[in-house]
């Protein structure tokens, strides 16, 4: 408990320093011309499947470069110089089906036959949708109730990063590694209720009292969720990726994790009886939405929170999202900089004069897809080679280090990508 109540404060700390801080820049931004807003245009949504309209972006003329090592992700972005790869960057054709999907209205119940807990709901559709969470109850642990909480804090643009139904126990939140508790926190602050990161009543009634919607949701297994298309494998070494005609998902349960925002293996949990092979199946899947508000005025990438924050014209903090932000090693540019592109589907392009993956010494362009070291989406900065990106690896969203850009999850990615355009500022903050 006192390890939680430290990373609440620390937490408080670190969003009051945010709102210091947009109030220093945020007179620096200057009018954008209409003729030089590129926003990425809405996705246009049905029930079952999400098709991408065609988007019109701000298009950065190289090669998005990566310099990771890291051991878990295998892959980042870059923090060094100017690439000498010229690739496109563009490629108008969706490599794998997008991650965003709209609210489903199918409310049929599922029976599920695994774990319950008799007061915070049960792993059935009716019940996580039923679950109701009190003073008193466990404030750590996975229970149905945290898996709506993390969907109500979703679609209400403070992102927990896949869901999982889990928040981590005391011992482990230290660095700022809890998403949904720093999910929480931003919440709290948003809403002007007391900053804690701690799920009291008062939070939870907040959140509960915005939407009618069910969290989760039946869903039904499409044709072309089995088509994909599909990797059978993503090789390690980029020289074998840049052979790939795409670094697309390597099976259906990847893909509908990043769909519904969900960690992969809960989502296997969650539906213990799917094959995921069938068209015609039904599964439980989270009900999220991606509908950022449109009015972005400063975004603040915060380091020791690992958090990107958002805020609008009236400096009101707007929406959050948890994110790995540079190492010690090599660490995320300092000052303000602003939005130069935006590029769905980049080509990545590898210079071994950054550094050397594989043993590869010549230069490489990896093509798009989901598993491409930056994910599906950049956000080019005005400071060479730096971005804000996806990822092919969402579950360790601001529990490792990257080499310098903003990694976000894919649809965290992607949702901001709609919503903002060159010209936005982008301030680091330690």
């Amino acid at each position: 408990m006192f390890a939680r109540t430290i990373l609440a404060i620390s937490l408080g700390c670190a969003i009051s320093s945010v709102v210091n801080a947009e109030n220093t820049v945020s007179n620096q931004i200057e009018t954008i011309p209409a003729n030089k807003s590129v926003p990425i245009e809405s996705y246009s949504l049905s029930q079952n499947k999400a098709e991408p309209a065609t988007a019109v972006p701000a298009i950065d003329h190289q090669a998005v470069i990566d310099e990771s090592s890291d051991a878990e992700d295998n892959a980042d972005e870059s923090s060094v110089n100017q690439p000498s790869v010229d690739a496109a960057i563009i490629d108008n054709t969706p490599p794998a089906p997008v991650t965003n999907t709209d609210r489903a209205v199918t409310t049929t119940s599922k029976n599920t036959p695994t774990k319950t807990t008799a007061s915070l709901g049960t792993w059935t559709l009716d019940g996580i949708n039923n679950s109701v969470w009190s003073t008193g109850m466990p404030i750590d642990g996975r229970y149905p109730v945290f898996a709506k909480l993390q969907v109500l804090l979703n679609d209400n643009h403070a992102s927990p990063g896949p869901i999982d139904g889990a928040i981590g126990k005391a011992e482990n939140l230290k660095g700022g590694k809890n998403n949904t508790l720093k999910a929480i926190s931003a919440y709290q602050t948003m809403n002007n209720l007391p900053v804690t990161g701690i799920l009291d009543q008062a939070t939870w009634d907040s959140l509960n009292s915005k939407s009618n919607a069910p969290a989760f949701v039946e869903y039904t297994i499409t044709e072309q969720d089995l088509k994909g298309p599909y990797a059978a494998s993503i090789p390690s070494n980029y020289a074998e990726q840049a052979k790939m005609k795409g670094l697309y998902y390597t099976r259906v349960t990847e893909m509908l994790g990043e769909k519904f925002h969900m960690d992969e293996a809960f989502l296997k949990t969650l539906n213990p009886n799917a094959s995921f092979k069938k068209a015609g199946e039904k599964i439980i899947v989270a009900n999220v939405r991606n509908d950022l508000p449109q009015d972005i005025h400063l975004i603040i990438a915060h380091k020791g929170a690992k958090q990107l924050y958002l805020f609008n014209s009236q400096n009101k903090m707007i929406a959050s999202f948890p994110a790995t932000i540079g190492s010690t090693d090599t660490p995320s540019p300092e000052g303000t900089y602003t939005i130069k592109s935006i590029a769905p589907n980049p080509w990545y392009g590898y210079n071994p004069k950054n550094f050397v993956q594989g043993g590869n010494m010549k230069p490489l362009s990896l093509p798009p897809g989901p598993n491409n070291p930056v994910g599906n989406m950049w956000i080019g900065l005005s400071k060479p080679s730096f971005g804000i990106h996806g990822t092919p690896n969402p579950s360790t969203i601001s529990k490792t280090a990257s080499h310098g850009c903003i990694r976000l999850t894919n649809w965290d990615a992607n949702d901001l990508a709609k919503r903002v355009k060159p010209g936005i500022t982008v301030k680091f903050l330690e």
